[in-house]
């Protein structure tokens, strides 16, 4: 299963799910021609934005998204939200 973290404009994580990898070229490996179809994929279904491909076993861009997480384009990951700034 490819996971998906939809990104706003804030590079903010609003919500995070799971793509069967059957609708996927090349299984949902993490390759910028995937990430590609997975946006198309998703805006034909109805979700728009800007979805970009997180690892559950935390294998590329840092570490598994999760919502109210950011998205440094820079760097090309996920970064967890400061606790202490939670608080």
């Amino acid at each position: 299963m490819a996971h998906a973290a939809k990104v706003d404009y804030l590079g903010i994580v609003r919500e995070v799910l799971v793509v069967d990898n059957d609708k996927l070229p090349d299984g949902g490996e993490f390759t910028p021609e995937v990430e590609t179809a997975l946006n198309e994929y998703l805006q034909g279904c109805g979700l728009d934005g800007d979805w970009k491909l997180t690892s559950y076993n935390n294998n590329f861009r840092g570490t598994y998204a999760g919502q109210g997480y950011s998205y440094d384009p820079d760097l090309d990951e996920f970064i967890a939200p400061d606790p202490i700034m939670e608080a």
